[in-house]
């Protein structure tokens, strides 16, 4: 079974890889082979979703935008197959495999492996694949420091808010104004010596300070400078893909865990006379990653809250703290507030709105409104409590300007909803790909009816009906009034299977 499991997975990675562009100097390594266990979950860690989208997705499409280039590599172990099949197949994106997990610099050397393969000559930058509020701006601002310093690598960094004691994360150790001698640096002034792991800081002896070599001078370290250094590691880096190829026989596993550690690499290209250097984030948000539920929920709620900061001032959401909206529905918005007068759009308490999607001026969702699929509503429509809308991928929903759609309706498939419509409590719509529904202007459905693949035309009121694959007509009256459709039923089936239990 494992060699059946594993020969898949090779030709999923044969199957959905493609070709790096050698043209483009930038290119993104997504490490993407973990799994978790402190997730407790069967789900992938890399596919669990931060504001609706899996966290390596993010991580994917934030380096790809923020670098400008397609180029990317994605390294996958754990669930292999599961995370393959989220991100794709992409011009320019290459899986590749972790088949142990030896740390993070051996998944790294992984990730170089197909650029050394076609001599690529450009910076390499990485990512964790658990970073999911990374953004295109903070990978875009990395660059241009990187670019900026010529240097040959670069950490990003940010700064820790908090009990300096209750840090666990890398502290970057820059080169201080002046040795234990009193000699001052120089140009090598705050320049990256090393990473110096939590661990490591809490078992350096009260007496003894920490000293380390860099470019000739000997530079000390208290253990309580360690500890309150707030600059930590995110573990994002950018290197020139030249000396680090040079450089990685050096990396060794000398450690307890015998894995390859990203951050050893510091300590060697500046063994190795090369220069890095670090970079705060300017957002610390946006470098969280996640082990454990608590901490993925957290992240959820700042995506929420940035998400309510864009919009607070251009639509009304009523509970900040419970609603949804797509990224790009977002976006969507944010491109009609440009564009048009006040967009007079509300959202209730525990709407949900997701991708595909498409809002209008004067839309009017209600609480616990569950918009899903490609839907799109003209103006001024009002759609009431615990409304459900939805569609398969292929399928689509419109409804039609000044509509409304009451309480507790289920709407669902291809359907097509014309103007000035009333659909009342108690209504289910549907329609299929072969049979889908379309309901003409000024139409009133209530009491409890049912449509499928029904044709309707205008002005037509509906009440108490069950109508399948049915063409509603426009009949009137010899009053002028329109004829309603009441009590139409299908013939009872199945009644001999019925019997009384008395």
């Amino acid at each position: 079974m494992p060699e059946i499991i594993n020969k898949n997975i090779h030709n999923q990675l044969r199957e959905f890889s493609s070709e790096i562009d050698q043209n483009v100097p930038r290119t993104s390594i997504i490490l993407a082979a973990g799994h978790g266990k402190r997730i407790r979950s069967e789900k992938s860690k890399m596919l669990h979703e931060i504001w609706g989208i899996p966290t390596v997705l993010r991580v994917a499409e934030a380096a790809r935008a923020g670098l400008n280039s397609e180029n990317q590599i994605v390294v996958v172990g754990k669930k292999a197959e599961e995370v393959i099949q989220t991100l794709g197949n992409k011009i320019n994106r290459i899986f590749a495999l972790q088949q142990d997990q030896l740390g993070t610099g051996d998944a790294v050397r992984i990730g170089i492996q197909p650029l050394t393969d076609i001599d690529f000559d450009g910076d390499v930058y990485v990512f964790p694949g658990d970073m999911g509020l990374i953004t295109k701006q903070v990978v875009s601002e990395l660059t241009v420091d990187f670019e900026k310093n010529h240097c040959d690598m670069i950490v990003l960094t940010a700064e820790y808010h908090g009990d300096p004691e209750m840090n666990y994360y890398g502290r970057i150790l820059r080169v201080p104004s002046h040795d234990i001698n009193g000699n001052p640096s120089g140009d090598d002034f705050d320049k990256v010596i090393e990473i110096k792991e939590h661990r490591d800081i809490i078992e350096t002896s009260t007496k003894s300070p920490y000293k380390v070599k860099y470019n000739g001078h000997t530079y000390e370290f208290s253990r309580n400078n360690l500890i309150e250094i707030n600059e930590f590691n995110t573990g994002v880096y950018g290197f020139k893909l030249a000396p680090f190829k040079s450089s990685l026989p050096q990396l060794k596993n000398n450690n307890v865990q015998n894995e390859f550690y990203m951050t050893d690499m510091i300590k060697i290209f500046n063994q190795n006379g090369l220069t890095v250097r670090s970079v705060y984030a300017s957002d610390s948000s946006t470098v969280l990653g996640f082990n454990n539920k608590s901490v993925l929920k957290e992240m959820d709620r700042i995506a929420g809250e940035k998400v309510y900061d864009q919009l607070k001032d251009i639509i009304t959401i009523r509970d900040k703290d419970d609603f949804f909206i797509d990224d790009d529905v977002v976006s969507q918005i944010l491109e009609m507030d440009k564009k048009y007068a006040p967009l007079d759009i509300k959202i209730g308490k525990g709407a949900y709105i997701a991708n595909g999607v498409v809002l209008n001026q004067g839309v009017n969702l209600r609480n616990r409104v569950y918009l899903s699929g490609n839907i799109k509503l003209g103006k001024n429509i009002r759609v009431h409590e615990n409304v459900i809308m939805s569609t398969f991928a292929d399928q689509n929903l419109t409804v039609g300007n000044n509509s409304e759609i009451f309480q507790g309706n289920i709407l669902k498939g291809n359907l097509e909803i014309g103007q000035r419509c009333r659909i009342e409590s108690g209504v289910n719509i549907t329609g299929s790909d072969e049979h889908p529904t379309k309901i003409g202007d000024n139409v009133l459905i209530k009491g409890s009816s049912y449509l499928f693949g029904c044709i309707v035309d205008e002005d037509v009121v509906i009440e108490h009906s069950v109508l399948k694959c049915k063409y509603i007509e426009k009949t009137i009256q010899r009053d002028g009034n329109v004829k309603a459709i009441r009590w139409v039923l299908p013939m009872p089936e199945g009644l001999d299977s019925v019997h009384s239990l008395d």
